[in-house]
């Protein structure tokens, strides 16, 4: 039962990315933004849907696992830091790259501190999230496949900003 309610969560908290960064996306085209990384983006979303079907096949080939309490605490102030970067960045978080013709990079929040923080916490959060309920094979081949995926991003934008 923890399992289903946790792994919902995660869903919920997913999907509602998403609603969010398609209402900054058009607040974000109404001010001549310019998406950049379209030929990436699909394997994003393929690896973090897989991600997800990845923890549900896991669980249920592992049968009931109980919770790591530690890695849920960690998961909740992973949460709270994620608002935080979210929230510094307002209407120009997205999930996609897009750049504001005249517009700089946010230097507010964690910003301020880290050139990508939420990177490390999508990083963290691959790691973290599996790891709850004890389901390492899919924290370790996540966080590979993820670093390797952050890679090519971090590469993009980087560029897009150094313009």
């Amino acid at each position: 039962m923890y399992f289903i309610i946790f792994i919902l969560f995660v869903i919920i908290q997913r999907l509602s990315e998403l609603y969010i960064a398609r209402g900054n996306e058009k607040w974000l085209r109404s001010q001549g933004a310019v998406e950049y990384g379209k030929e990436h983006y699909p394997f994003i979303v393929a690896l973090h849907t897989l991600f997800i079907i990845s923890i549900i096949v896991e669980y249920i080939l592992r049968g009931n696992t109980l919770i790591d309490f530690v890695f849920l605490i960690l998961f909740a102030l992973l949460l709270l830091f994620k608002f935080w970067a979210l929230s510094s960045l307002g209407k120009y978080w997205n999930t996609k790259i897009f750049r504001v013709p005249g517009a700089g990079p946010v230097k507010k929040g964690p910003y301020k501190l880290f050139k990508h923080p939420n990177y490390f916490i999508v990083v963290c959060e691959i790691a973290i999230i599996p790891t709850v309920f004890h389901l390492y094979y899919t924290a370790i081949i996540f966080t590979v496949l993820n670093a390797i995926m952050l890679t090519v991003r971090i590469r993009v934008e980087n560029k897009v900003w150094a313009k």
